[in-house]
């Protein structure tokens, strides 16, 4: 099993590291236990945390409000829940299928 993802319930809780100013918003690879998540925003005054938030909302079809994260506000390492996601993205769906099949 993978340690940058868990399932709470029907939460998904996440752990990544964020690139900030990044040319494009997106997940990369995965960097021991927890996975690349590039943005466009700059790390000042809370706009990456906001983006990460209404991106990643975005992404699991879910409200802003269903995404949370629970810690590292200030840093690059944070755990993210996501309340009861809808659906995973195409790139996360295909992480957690090399995941469960440890490749």
């Amino acid at each position: 099993m993978s340690n940058w993802f868990h399932w709470d319930g029907d939460d998904l809780l996440l752990w990544v590291r964020t690139q900030p100013r990044s040319s494009k918003n997106g997940f990369a690879e995965v960097l021991d236990d927890a996975i690349k998540l590039r943005i466009t925003a700059p790390p000042v005054d809370g706009k990456a945390n906001a983006h990460i938030v209404a991106w990643l909302a975005k992404q699991f079809k879910v409200p802003k409000s269903a995404v949370r994260i629970e810690n590292g506000e200030t840093s690059r390492r944070k755990r993210i829940r996501i309340c009861g996601p809808v659906q995973l993205s195409d790139a996360m769906a295909d992480m957690f299928d090399s995941s469960k099949t440890g490749g």
